[in-house]
């Protein structure tokens, strides 16, 4: 953890002293997270099989499946209520209309496709991809479940599915020991890069979503934390999440997050069942940053040409496209592309006003990627309350 924080540390100093400049540095940042990547598919494939092909009660995964859904979408409608207060203080877009640009043009989305890409792939390599983490988590399901049914006959594969986890795993491991010099050094080049745009025109999103966000993970994550697993609970929480807070921060993915979010679960006591389950379903559709952001898209626009932004049918719907896109959208491949087509279409707005609220999702990308990674940890505990009730964490940490 002290060698993490010191190489992120290092590069955002870098990033700042550097500017651009810092790009040379972003090759480094670019192997580590090449090696993750390429790592984190069997970690999803075998953590999800293992985990379900060792569990012979099939209704306790239903439990941890529905438990997990509910609080999903739980968290994704106070995440996005709480982002329409603070746009109705400080609404992110104020003054004259923006020109909008012209020639801007878009291909209408068809929702069998986009169905059918969402859980399938047309292709067994297919599912080998980063690209398709949906699909490579209902195959391992799939996979886990058949194994689990076939009793005795595959005791031997579930075996194989278990040591192929350990092995990966440790893989995993090995790879973090780069991570501060792959880490910083991408820290390094995004501070560079992006430092001058954050201050540009849309400094206004900046000012409003970075402080909501970093309340809502301190206030909310805790208050979550606190009924989850009690005081004891909420300080081993944030002795532990950094790590996940800041990987997820510094590669602006929770898919990369993965790994760090699974060792954190397990140091706080969330059993394999829990956390093998929730925190890579998680990474692709549970998304608190996303709502958040997602309101903050929705109320731009309505500034930009000048539509009130009030009324409880209004807000109703941007929290339901919020949460969609938050919850659903999310793990469909350019999720966060779709998601602001449907609130441009949904509301009627021009189809030119994409590439504005595009650069709003760049923008926050990183803050809300670290809600989102840290939300799929809180849930994990949640969920293990649920299940294990109220004294979970205390039993789970004895000696």
């Amino acid at each position: 953890m002290g060698f993490l924080l010191a190489g992120i540390a290092s590069g955002i100093t870098l990033g700042f002293i550097l500017g651009p400049k810092a790009s040379f540095l972003k090759p480094f940042g670019d192997i580590f997270l090449n090696l993750l990547f390429t790592a984190v598919v069997p970690l999803i494939f075998f953590s999800i099989s293992s985990a379900i092909a060792s569990m012979s009660d099939t209704k306790r995964l239903g439990r941890i499946m529905g438990w997990m859904m509910f609080f999903f979408i739980l968290t994704g409608i106070i995440s996005s209520a709480i982002m329409i207060v603070v746009v109705k203080v400080f609404p992110p877009f104020v003054g004259n209309p923006w020109p909008l640009p012209e020639g801007v043009t878009s291909t209408a989305m068809n929702a069998a496709d986009t169905l059918v890409k969402t859980f399938t792939t047309p292709d067994f390599s297919d599912i080998l991809s980063k690209k398709n983490i949906l699909p490579l988590i209902i195959f391992a399901l799939f996979v886990g479940g058949a194994t689990s049914a076939s009793g005795e006959k595959g005791s031997s594969f579930a075996r194989f599915l278990i040591s192929a986890n350990v092995v990966m795993s440790r893989v995993i491991s090995l790879i973090m020991l780069y991570a501060p010099i792959g880490l910083g050094a991408y820290m390094a080049y995004l501070v560079g890069s992006m430092g001058p745009q954050l201050m540009g025109s849309y400094g206004r999103v900046v000012i409003l979503y970075f402080p909501t966000a970093l309340i809502y993970f301190f206030v909310a994550f805790s208050l979550y934390v606190y009924w989850a697993a009690s005081g004891s609970g909420l300080k081993s929480f944030w002795a532990n999440i950094p790590s996940t807070a800041l990987t997820a921060l510094a590669t602006g993915s929770s898919v990369a997050t993965i790994p760090v979010n699974l060792e954190a679960a397990k140091i706080l006591g969330v059993k394999d069942e829990v956390r093998d389950v929730v925190i890579p379903l998680g990474a692709t559709i549970h998304m608190e940053g996303s709502c958040l952001a997602a309101i903050v898209k929705i109320a731009f626009l309505f500034g930009l040409f000048q539509m009130p932004f009030t009324g409880w049918d209004v807000w109703l719907t941007a929290i339901g496209i919020a949460v969609l896109s938050g919850t659903v959208i999310s793990g469909i491949p350019a999720g966060g592309m779709i998601g602001e087509l449907l609130i441009i279409t949904l509301y009627g707005f021009p189809i030119a006003a994409l590439p504005l609220i595009t650069m709003i999702g760049t923008i926050v990308d990183a803050p809300a990627t670290m809600l989102n990674a840290v939300g799929d940890n809180v849930t994990c505990m949640m969920v293990s309350r649920q299940l294990n009730g109220p004294t979970w964490f205390k039993k789970s940490n004895k000696g």
